[in-house]
């Protein structure tokens, strides 16, 4: 039943949930749309996980980095995050064993709840923008040294590297330099200070499920203390949430002025990150944003 998972994993998997309590795997179902990590929902006798994996030396302490992620965000209290069961490297993968999250229809103030709760996590504030360690975004590593300037953090930590890496790779051309240095020395005049907030950083609708009482739950997070406008942009990016997710949000911790001309600027970040991982089709936006602002 247990066919998909490598027998390394496996029997580390069945020790550390029999640690708890007497159990045995019964099956295993592969999750749909993953294109990172091999995963997908653990059954066992005493009751579900979900349990992903990977090659060590490919993506070297991501699922380290994404546990402590996980932890981070659920010990606000703030909005459901699935708890980390284990991670651990064996043989030559990496896993990531969590609380399997059982989908059900969303309660009807869904969208409502979300608003508020995210914007109860935003106000877990840091003294830095950055984190204490480096994650993931996707696939691709995102450092986060610490800053006391957040134009400075979000320059210097999200899109100087991308940049540069795009243009060595020939996947954007040799004027994106002078663009962005461009915008960058525009930065302190288009982005406002704020206190850092703890943020998802990667969120859009896949990273956000229905849990077993029709309440969100955050996933797939890439943690980092930064503006909280960051979250609300990338929320519009690709398949934006609902009109009362944005009311709900605004009423309990209202953005500052402008946000609506700034979004576009905070989403070159993960418009980079997608041309990296998946190709050329996003360099079209990155140039229509850099040509409305420099």
């Amino acid at each position: 039943m247990n066919r998909f998972i490598p027998i390394a994993i496996s029997e580390a998997v069945a020790e550390i949930i029999s640690r708890r309590a007497p159990a045995a795997i019964t099956g295993f179902v592969v999750a749909q749309g993953g294109c990172i990590n091999n995963g997908g929902r653990l059954q066992t006798t005493v009751g579900d996980f979900f349990l992903k994996w990977n090659q060590t030396a490919t993506l070297k302490g991501m699922f380290a980095s994404e546990s402590k992620g996980l932890n981070l965000l659920r010990a606000t209290h703030a909005i459901h995050v699935p708890e980390v069961i284990a991670n651990d490297e064996i043989d030559n993968y990496q896993f990531l064993l969590i609380e399997y999250v059982d989908r059900q229809p969303a309660r009807h103030d869904y969208w409502s709840v979300m608003g508020r709760q995210l914007a109860n996590l935003h106000r877990v504030h840091g003294a830095h923008f950055g984190l204490d360690h480096d994650n993931y975004i996707g696939s691709l590593p995102q450092p986060n040294s610490r800053h006391l300037s957040w134009e400075k953090f979000f320059g210097s930590q999200r899109l100087t590297p991308l940049v540069e890496k795009a243009i060595k790779l020939g996947k954007a051309h040799e004027n994106w330099r002078h663009k962005f240095e461009l915008l960058l020395g525009k930065m302190d005049s288009l982005l406002p200070e704020e206190t850092p907030s703890l943020l998802h950083g990667d969120l859009w609708q896949g990273n956000v499920l229905i849990n077993s009482v029709g309440a969100p739950c955050l996933i797939d997070p890439a943690v980092y203390y930064g503006h909280r406008e960051v979250d609300l942009a990338m929320s519009q990016l690709f398949d934006k949430f609902d009109p009362t997710f944005y009311h709900s949000y605004e009423e309990a911790y209202p953005l500052l002025p402008g946000f609506e001309k700034r979004f576009e600027i905070y989403n070159l970040y993960p418009l980079l990150v997608h041309l990296h991982l998946f190709g050329s089709s996003y360099a079209a936006p990155i140039q229509s944003t850099l040509n409305a602002f420099v």
